[in-house]
């Protein structure tokens, strides 16, 4: 008989020690930007430092993915955890000394988007072999859960205690990620069945990684079909907050946008594990595809922020039940050995489209007027959703749970 997920003590305290290190990592994230202008003045200074974190992730992504797949995985989340704690501890001590500067702040940011970027391929990694196949999207799901419940709590408290002193929400961030450190050292995650490879050149075994994504149709149409409603996405993010701006919505209601978002991605992740085993794979992922597609061009006849609050709720509602289809299906489908890469990949594309998005917006708001920009963003992404509708992988895609791992051993 099958444990149960809430009876699984090693996924449990696997999904309480990252919940913990996300919110902490959230409530820094907004922090980050307040401190860099309190100490500098100057706005581009803080989008500089937020920009060193994620190119620090994006340009150890690949080379992470190949490291997790040749370390032990377990080993490697306790050590980032560990590594963060004490980066984030160093930054407490210099604010409360009064010893901190713009410098110092890079280089904790730069550690931080290094240690995530091992990290999270890491416990992609790792998670078949904590669960069983016929709750790996069960788990999936919850993850996705954890995620937008971390990124609320940690957004909303980081907020309030920079407000009360500057050091306050990265000693929060510090006693996070060494709760998860402790967590994870109770974690038992089995050995790995198939034998690992001995290490060979480098940089042939990040190739073989892009090799085995670009080589399996299904996983190279979801990638570009998420890169691209990931960048359509962030433009819009960006046009919307703009026009709400301009048409003089309070702040307070902008604020209310942004966590009913995260509020319908929690909703959504709860109702997935149900989604992804009644709806048809290609179904639970078109769906998404759709809903956003249909809700896009409602946000630019929205009168106020709740109103564009609950589109951007229901917007988020489907995703996590087509994340969890098409993570599912990639981790049941790649071979253990391969798993840290695929992660990695996928993190890098996504990543650099996040990056790109926001910048697609800021160019779309000056050259069009608001309407039309949020339109041209709806355009994209129903080319997108029509692609990804006629694609015969996508339609021929079984249920992900009788996905077959194959070996690498052809991958040379």
């Amino acid at each position: 008989m099958t444990t149960p997920l809430s009876r699984n003590r090693d996924y449990r305290l696997l999904w309480v020690g990252q919940a913990l290190s996300e919110a902490g990592s959230s409530a820094s994230t907004i922090a980050l930007p307040l401190l860099v202008l309190a100490l500098t003045g100057s706005a581009a200074a803080s989008g500089l430092v937020l920009g060193a974190r994620a190119a620090a992730q994006l340009l150890a992504g690949l080379p992470a993915g190949a490291l997790v797949d040749r370390w032990d995985r377990r080993r490697v989340m306790l050590v980032c955890e560990a590594v963060q704690a004490l980066a984030v501890g160093g930054l407490v001590v210099a604010l409360w000394f009064d010893w901190a500067d713009v410098l110092h702040v890079v280089l904790v940011v730069v550690v931080l988007g290094v240690c995530r970027s091992l990290s999270e391929p890491a416990e992609d990694a790792a998670l078949p072999a904590l669960v069983p196949e016929s709750q790996l999207s069960t788990a999936v799901a919850l993850n996705a859960a954890r995620g937008y419940v971390g990124q609320l709590a940690g957004t909303a408290l980081g907020g309030v205690l920079f407000g009360l002193r500057r050091w306050l929400p990265f000693a929060v961030e510090a006693l996070a990620h060494a709760a998860a450190f402790l967590a994870l050292l109770f974690v038992r995650i089995p050995a790995r069945t198939a034998q690992r490879a001995p290490a060979r050149h480098f940089r042939r075994e990040v190739a073989e990684g892009l090799k085995w994504v670009w080589g399996q149709p299904v996983v190279r149409v979801v990638a570009v079909c998420a890169i691209g409603l990931n960048l359509f996405f962030q433009a819009f993010y960006l046009l919307v907050l703009a026009v709400a701006q301009q048409r003089g919505v309070p702040s307070g209601q902008i604020g209310v946008m942004a966590a009913m978002l995260g509020a319908g991605g929690v909703l959504g992740a709860l109702v997935a594990p149900r989604l992804h085993r009644s709806l048809r794979p290609h179904l639970s992922i078109v769906g998404a595809f759709w809903a956003i597609t249909a809700l896009m061009p409602l946000a630019a006849v929205t009168g106020n922020g709740y109103q564009t609050g609950a589109v951007f709720a229901a917007m988020a509602f489907l995703a996590p039940t087509a994340n969890t289809t098409i993570t599912t299906y990639q981790l049941l489908l790649t071979p253990d050995e391969l798993r840290g890469r695929l992660s990695s990949v996928m993190g890098v594309a996504l990543g650099t489209a996040a990056i790109a998005g926001p910048a697609v917006g800021g160019f779309l708001a000056e050259l069009l007027r608001p309407t039309p920009a949020i339109l041209t963003c709806a355009a994209g992404t129903a080319l997108l959703t029509l692609y990804a509708t006629a694609s015969p992988t996508l339609r021929h895609l079984s249920h992900h749970e009788s996905a077959t791992p194959v070996t690498s051993s052809g991958l040379q």
